[in-house]
Protein backbone atom coordinates (compact mmCIF):
# COMPACT_ATOMS: atom_id res chain seq x y z
CA UNK A 1 0.00 0.00 0.00
CA UNK A 2 1.54 3.55 -1.07
CA UNK A 3 2.09 5.78 2.09
CA UNK A 4 0.30 9.29 0.87
CA UNK A 5 1.34 11.08 3.75
CA UNK A 6 5.02 11.18 3.12
CA UNK A 7 4.71 14.94 1.41
CA UNK A 8 3.42 16.21 4.40
CA UNK A 9 6.79 15.44 6.10
CA UNK A 10 8.70 17.25 3.43
CA UNK A 11 10.27 20.63 4.27
CA UNK A 12 7.78 23.32 3.69
CA UNK A 13 10.29 25.67 3.04
CA UNK A 14 12.43 24.12 0.60
CA UNK A 15 9.04 22.10 -1.25
CA UNK A 16 7.33 25.80 -2.43
CA UNK A 17 7.96 25.52 -6.09
CA UNK A 18 10.20 29.03 -5.86
CA UNK A 19 12.18 28.11 -3.32
CA UNK A 20 12.62 24.38 -4.98
CA UNK A 21 13.95 26.10 -7.69
CA UNK A 22 16.71 28.12 -6.08
CA UNK A 23 17.74 25.46 -4.08
CA UNK A 24 18.07 23.44 -7.15
CA UNK A 25 20.16 25.50 -8.88
CA UNK A 26 21.88 26.41 -5.84
CA UNK A 27 22.51 22.86 -5.28
CA UNK A 28 24.68 22.76 -8.34
CA UNK A 29 27.11 25.58 -7.85
CA UNK A 30 29.20 27.24 -5.52
CA UNK A 31 27.42 30.31 -5.64
CA UNK A 32 24.86 32.05 -7.92
CA UNK A 33 24.37 36.25 -8.13
CA UNK A 34 20.86 37.76 -8.71
CA UNK A 35 20.86 37.99 -12.26
CA UNK A 36 21.69 34.03 -13.05
CA UNK A 37 19.04 32.63 -10.25
CA UNK A 38 16.31 35.21 -11.97
CA UNK A 39 17.22 34.05 -15.76
CA UNK A 40 17.56 30.33 -14.13
CA UNK A 41 13.89 30.53 -11.77
CA UNK A 42 12.22 32.48 -14.38
CA UNK A 43 11.08 34.46 -10.67
CA UNK A 44 10.13 38.12 -11.16
CA UNK A 45 12.62 40.84 -8.88
CA UNK A 46 10.39 40.62 -6.23
CA UNK A 47 8.95 37.47 -5.77
CA UNK A 48 13.45 36.22 -5.97
CA UNK A 49 14.22 38.92 -3.77
CA UNK A 50 11.48 37.76 -1.43
CA UNK A 51 11.99 33.70 -1.43
CA UNK A 52 16.31 34.55 -1.21
CA UNK A 53 15.23 36.58 2.29
CA UNK A 54 13.14 33.48 3.94
CA UNK A 55 15.94 31.09 2.61
CA UNK A 56 18.37 33.62 4.00
CA UNK A 57 16.61 33.75 7.66
CA UNK A 58 16.07 29.92 7.59
CA UNK A 59 19.61 29.60 7.47
CA UNK A 60 19.35 27.67 4.34
CA UNK A 61 21.37 30.49 1.90
CA UNK A 62 24.21 32.94 2.57
CA UNK A 63 23.32 35.97 0.81
CA UNK A 64 26.71 38.33 0.01
CA UNK A 65 25.94 42.27 -0.99
CA UNK A 66 28.82 43.88 -2.65
CA UNK A 67 29.42 45.72 -6.24
CA UNK A 68 31.10 44.64 -9.50
CA UNK A 69 32.40 47.95 -10.93
CA UNK A 70 29.65 50.55 -10.03
CA UNK A 71 26.87 48.04 -9.65
CA UNK A 72 25.32 45.79 -6.85
CA UNK A 73 25.94 42.48 -7.00
CA UNK A 74 23.90 39.84 -4.89
CA UNK A 75 25.75 36.35 -4.67
CA UNK A 76 23.51 33.50 -2.89
CA UNK A 77 25.35 30.16 -1.95
CA UNK A 78 23.89 27.34 0.53
CA UNK A 79 24.89 26.99 3.86
CA UNK A 80 25.94 23.63 5.07
CA UNK A 81 23.05 23.68 7.22
CA UNK A 82 20.86 23.88 3.38
CA UNK A 83 23.03 21.76 1.53
CA UNK A 84 21.91 19.25 4.39
CA UNK A 85 18.22 20.09 4.03
CA UNK A 86 18.26 20.10 0.42
CA UNK A 87 19.61 16.27 0.76
CA UNK A 88 17.28 15.52 2.51
CA UNK A 89 14.72 16.71 0.92
CA UNK A 90 15.73 14.77 -2.09
CA UNK A 91 16.26 11.48 -0.26
CA UNK A 92 12.58 12.10 0.73
CA UNK A 93 11.15 12.83 -2.73
CA UNK A 94 13.14 9.84 -4.06
CA UNK A 95 11.45 7.72 -1.25
CA UNK A 96 8.09 8.72 -1.58
CA UNK A 97 8.44 8.31 -5.68
CA UNK A 98 9.39 4.61 -5.28
CA UNK A 99 6.47 3.97 -3.13
CA UNK A 100 4.25 5.21 -5.96
CA UNK A 101 5.36 2.94 -8.70
CA UNK A 102 4.66 -0.33 -6.29
CA UNK A 103 0.54 -0.40 -7.67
Amino acid sequence: MNDYSLPTKFDPLIHQSSRLSIMAVLAGAESADFSYLLKATGLTNGTLSKHLTKLRESGYIDIKKSFKGNYPLTTAKLTLKGRKAFKNYRRQYKNFSKTMGKE
